[in-house]
């Protein structure tokens, strides 16, 4: 992978983690491009990362492989729109991390023969620590499934999912789910304080303890559930936290909360919604 070139439309957060992610991981600056509207975006990416930059869509697509098209989704139909005779010229494979919008809708806005892998990260891969789903069309051969996988695991981990559809479950579960756990590390943070911890202990250990616990699951081969049992003694404080959790409804209060985000994205990657 580190011959190909690579480029990115779009200079932005996600933009920026992926090409650290690709340059630590041995690809040469040298084959990465970038495009975006904001010239302070391209200097600083030159600058800091010592990749190509040019304000031309076009001159980057011309250049690459591959193009991540990695603006957001409110912009990208006039974006593929103007990039497709380019894109159909070049034969690029095209990976879009833009949530919500459908192949079928870029394949609308890019021509039918494009071969279009669709991603879900999250916001853990501007630390390298994401997780991304990938689904691909069926214009998409091996060695490109290869090298979009090996793009996103550039910021974590990259798993394909076998129907476009699962990306909506995707989205409620690793999409959305940093803001849930930032949730209850807010109402554990203010609850804290409320037992009298100052809000600087409060929230040192709250944070630690969450990545405590992350690290702990990530090496354990024990699920969620006998992980949590190992630590709730019967009749002891942890087993008086989790009743009341239980007792509030907790459980299902999550699953109704995720089937929600689910249907969302469902709605949201609607063409209607799109065009």
């Amino acid at each position: 992978m580190n011959t190909q070139k690579i480029g990115f439309i779009g200079g932005g957060n996600m933009a920026s983690s992926l090409i650290s992610g690709l340059i630590a991981s041995g690809h040469s600056p040298e084959h990465l491009w970038v495009s975006d509207i904001n010239p302070d975006t391209l200097k600083a990416l030159a600058q800091n990362l010592k990749v190509n930059i040019s304000a031309s869509n076009d001159k980057v697509i011309s250049e690459v492989d591959v193009v991540v098209l990695a603006v957001k989704p409110q912009t990208l139909r006039d974006v593929a729109k103007s990039a497709a005779a380019v894109i159909k010229e070049k034969k690029s494979l095209i990976v879009s991390i833009a949530a919500g919008i459908s192949q079928q809708s870029l394949t609308e806005w890019l021509g039918d023969d494009v071969a279009i892998v669709r991603c879900m990260p999250n916001t853990p891969a501007l630390v390298l620590t994401g997780a991304t789903a990938l689904h691909a069309n069926t214009k998409v051969n091996a060695e490109q499934r290869s090298l979009a996988e090996n793009i996103m695991r550039s910021v974590g981990i990259a798993l394909w999912v076998k129907e476009e559809s699962e990306l909506d479950a995707v989205t409620a579960v690793s999409g959305s789910g940093p803001a849930y756990y930032f949730l209850l590390m807010e109402a554990m943070e203010k609850a804290a304080i409320e037992l009298g911890l100052t809000n600087e202990t409060a929230r040192l250990l709250v944070q630690q303890t969450a990545l405590g616990a992350a690290k702990i699951a990530l090496e354990s081969s024990e699920s969620p559930e006998q992980l949590r049992k190992r630590v709730t003694s019967p009749g002891g404080t942890t087993q008086q936290a989790i009743s009341t959790f239980e007792q509030g409804g907790f459980t299902e209060l999550v699953s109704k909360a995720l089937h929600a985000a689910r249907d969302r994205s469902i709605e949201m990657s609607k063409p209607s919604e799109q065009n």
